[in-house]
């Protein structure tokens, strides 16, 4: 079994999950999720020969939540990940992560390869740093609908998914979000469209699982979560000294075929150039049928790859 401790990295006090014993290995969740979203991932890379940890991430859970939106910058957040190997007592890590969880593992690894030498991306591509802004160029593009920009405004996302938690977790987990046209807002009827409170959850979420959610999110709210998306713009201004900068460490990719990240308009063709960023691709798994919560849905074939992968990158005394 994991053991929960609270551990003071980069100013804050991360709660963080740990298993096990070997080269230390970092899990990064995405949104809305937590640590517990690599429930099954802790117990089969721990069995493997590696010390497991995944922390909730700044604003989510049992971790802090700062006011400041301005704390939530891809600086922070790697930050966050580079102060916690050195407090766990280490020198270097393998970092894995989904969701938001992935921009966070690729920066880190090109931010500080002496650190991170190896680095793993569920369901996000790695970052192709545009000529502009973001959301400026989704606007200049005719674009006003897309989900980043109905998080921008503070308080409204928020009101709308406090509203009924146990509804907004079980319409965002079980929803499963294969259709990209889930990441547009239509007028009037918010991220979370006509949520059904009666939707069946699909074979890889209990409804313990999804209790452990909801409890979570009644008690932390959405709001630190929301504030990595209004970085975006300014993630893009941090970055200017990494344009076009390559992520050299071994690497692995793995996302379900029936992700709307992966087909929509941003994920598409990182998908099909991520080689560029990514000289030392080891593999490129994408998974048939799956959707976004991947590392939940198909956790024999997630764990299996990133097993493989640890074997060749970190193998285990």
């Amino acid at each position: 079994m994991s053991q929960a401790r609270i551990v003071k990295a980069n100013g804050i006090e991360l709660f963080m999950r740990e298993q096990g014993e070997g080269p230390l290995v970092l899990l990064c969740h995405g949104w809305p999720e937590l640590s517990y979203s690599w429930r099954q991932q802790i117990l089969a890379l721990a069995a493997a020969g590696y010390r497991v940890v995944a922390p909730d991430m700044r604003g989510f859970g049992r971790s802090p939540a700062p006011r400041d939106i301005a704390a939530y910058s891809i600086f922070d957040t790697v930050g966050d990940m580079v102060a916690l190997v050195g407090a766990l007592g280490e020198r270097q890590a393998v970092i894995i992560g989904h969701d938001w969880g992935a921009p966070v593992a690729w920066h880190a690894a090109m931010f500080r390869p002496d650190i991170f030498t190896a680095v793993a991306g569920l369901s996000v591509p790695p970052p192709f740093r545009g000529r502009g802004r973001p959301l400026e160029t989704l606007q200049a593009s005719g674009i006003a609908n897309f989900y980043w920009q109905y998080f921008q405004t503070p308080g409204v996302a928020e009101a709308e998914l406090e509203r009924d938690v146990a509804l907004t977790m079980r319409t965002m987990l079980a929803r499963g979000f294969s259709d990209p046209q889930s990441l547009f807002v239509a007028p009037d009827r918010g991220f979370l469209g006509d949520a059904d409170p009666n939707l069946p959850l699909p074979a890889w979420l209990s409804e313990a699982d999804l209790g452990e959610f909801i409890a979570a999110y009644r008690t932390s709210g959405f709001r630190g979560g929301l504030n990595w998306y209004r970085n975006i713009d300014r993630n893009w201004e941090l970055t200017a000294p990494w344009q076009d900068a390559p992520i050299r460490q071994p690497s692995l990719f793995i996302a379900g075929s029936d992700d709307a990240v992966i087909k929509g308009i941003i994920g598409a063709k990182r998908v099909q150039d991520m080689e560029r960023v990514l000289p030392d691709l080891r593999r490129k798994l994408i998974i048939d049928g799956a959707g976004h919560w991947i590392q939940q849905e198909c956790a024999a074939e997630v764990n299996a790859a990133l097993i493989a992968f640890l074997r060749e990158v970190a193998p285990a005394g």
